[in-house]
């Protein structure tokens, strides 16, 4: 059984050519555009459907509702990291963008790396701050909880990088191994851990260590 080992983003953005570049740019990162919502109906349909890992929001819809208004959501009832893209800068637009906490705020027009970085900065802090009240990661409480089954050291390090907020490419380049390794080493340990992708694994070993 293949896991999917990425992290799933809902882009909201109603220009499509810009979608589908957004959805292009991140093939190669740690991020798949799993869902894609041109308006406020649908960004919220998958939001509640697809349950997202984390949300990048254009803000200007060309409607009443926007992606501010998404994120005003996401933050009362989802429990998600959420970046702002928008050719919009003008104080008032920051003002109430900044009112939502967001993580990040990428500005039209915008470079691969500049929007791969900022969602990769974001994930981190996110899965940091949400860390900074469990106990760290330990081996031999994690294999007491999925015994049967036993994590590998290999495998525990490779959790402990992702539960860091660290991408793929980040734990690969730390462990000195290649990104198909690396995505084998996942695979196994969520097998092991009973989840189907990396947002599970990671409020399930946060489960696992304040029950230990």
């Amino acid at each position: 059984m293949i896991h999917e080992d990425k992290i799933r983003l809902l882009v909201v953005e109603d220009e499509t050519m810009i979608a589908e570049n957004i959805v292009s740019q991140l093939a190669d990162s740690s991020f798949t555009a799993k869902w894609v919502a041109m308006d406020y109906e649908e960004a919220i349909q998958h939001l509640e459907k697809g349950k997202p890992d984390m949300a990048l929001l254009d803000v200007n819809l060309g409607e009443e509702k926007d992606g501010i208004d998404i994120a005003a959501v996401i933050k009362k009832t989802l429990n998600i990291p959420f970046v702002f893209l928008t050719s919009y800068s003008d104080k008032p637009t920051l003002d109430r963008a900044k009112a939502t906490e967001p993580y990040g705020y990428v500005v039209k027009p915008f470079h691969k790396n500049t929007l791969i970085a900022t969602l990769e900065i974001a994930w981190s802090n996110f899965q940091q701050q949400h860390n900074q009240h469990v106990p760290v990661l330990n081996l031999a409480t994690l294999n007491k909880h999925v015994a049967p089954a036993i994590l590998s050291q290999r495998e525990f390090e490779v959790l402990q990088a992702i539960y860091a907020g660290k991408s793929n490419q980040e734990v690969a380049e730390f462990m000195f191994i290649s990104i198909n390794t690396l995505k084998r080493h996942i695979n196994n340990a969520y097998l092991k851990l009973a989840v189907p992708n990396r947002a599970a694994a990671l409020a399930k070993l946060r489960d696992m260590m304040l029950a230990h």
